[in-house]
């Protein structure tokens, strides 16, 4: 879902564009203030950049982190053009890229998830058993997927526009006609649906079918990591700590801040979110096995670049690597 909030900005304008009025945090004595804005309420989504916060990975690294908590009406990608905070949360793959299109000065440092978990959702009993079934059916889809993930689906499956429908956030329309598929997080709607109505839905995670981006990237303005690469270097680490504590440690500590910052969050559902964090290798699968938590690698840029580009989304000659920095990538948490 995250991928949905953001992926339609009009990134041409962040520069100019006017953000919520910047307050000044109080600064610690002998530590580096950095405010990190996430994509939208605090979710197990979120759960390692909690936890190093509640463990104190990362003030015993030297800094301060606030977590700013994002929302329907945040901007990561503006907060961080204006300066109104030192870090923000990529959601996916196309918003770094579009960012390095637009000649934003923010860089991706790290990518805490391997796989994006966006998934797609159908009904039981409709014969659809792979990706590829869902040939001709209609799939509920956000603005922001069409231009996103659904131009991998088309160019992989052979999947038509004359298919999509408007998604709005709403499974109603999903429950009302069982021909239907619909967007979602791995972690998040079918737990949903499944608690609220009874159906087990299929679930196709796109990253298991070759869907090559990353998510939850750590982005930071190239201004700071010229000014503070140290800093920098201890964030991503610290978070890459904080992600496997959370996984493999007690997460007691992380999900009262995560439900202390979004009252709405229910601890069934942080529990189950972090189950398939863990079951679905969201984290730790692919080359965080040997690079660690957070790494990320050329190659796997530019699988991305090579189909986004491909199918028109990018010029074929853009510099993709403006994009990223392997400089900060986290080794394997100990």
């Amino acid at each position: 879902m995250k991928l949905l909030r953001l992926a339609a900005v009009a990134l041409a304008a962040l520069v100019c564009a006017c953000s919520p009025a910047k307050q000044e945090p109080p600064i610690q004595a002998g530590r580096t203030t950095i405010r990190f804005a996430t994509d939208w309420r605090a979710q197990a989504e979120h759960g390692g950049f909690y936890q190093a916060l509640a463990s104190g990975e990362y003030a015993k690294r030297g800094l301060d982190v606030q977590i700013v908590q994002g929302g329907p009406g945040v901007n990561v990608p503006q907060l961080l053009a204006s300066g109104a905070v030192e870090a923000g949360m990529g959601s996916n793959s196309f918003i770094v890229m579009n960012l390095a299109q637009e000649g934003v000065p923010v860089k991706a440092v790290a990518a805490m998830m391997q796989k994006d978990p966006q998934v797609l959702i159908a009904h039981p009993g409709q014969g659809i058993e792979k990706i590829a079934d869902l040939r001709g059916h209609p799939i509920l889809l956000s603005d922001a997927s069409v231009s996103a993930f659904w131009v991998w689906l088309k160019a992989k499956y052979d999947f038509t526009d004359d298919q999509v429908r408007k998604y709005t956030f709403n499974a109603a329309p999903f429950l009302a006609d069982k021909r239907v598929a619909q967007q979602g997080y791995v972690t998040s709607e079918p737990y949903t649906i499944e608690k609220t109505v009874g159906i087990k839905p299929k679930v196709f995670l796109l990253a298991d079918e070759g869907y090559p981006g990353y998510a939850t990237m750590i982005l930071v303005p190239d201004s700071l990591i010229a000014k503070d690469p140290a800093a920098v270097k201890a964030f991503v680490e610290a978070t890459a700590q904080g992600w496997k504590d959370y996984l493999h440690g007690d997460p007691k500590a992380a999900d009262a801040l995560i439900r202390e910052d979004n009252p709405e969050m229910t601890q069934d559902i942080l529990d189950q979110a972090r189950e398939k964090l863990k079951s679905y290798g969201i984290v730790e699968s692919g080359d965080a096995q040997a690079g660690g938590i957070g790494v990320m690698t050329d190659a796997r840029w530019a699988e991305f670049f090579e189909v986004a580009s491909s199918q028109g989304v990018y010029p074929k000659d853009m510099d993709f690597k403006r994009a990223y920095t392997l400089q900060f990538v986290a080794p394997a948490a100990k």
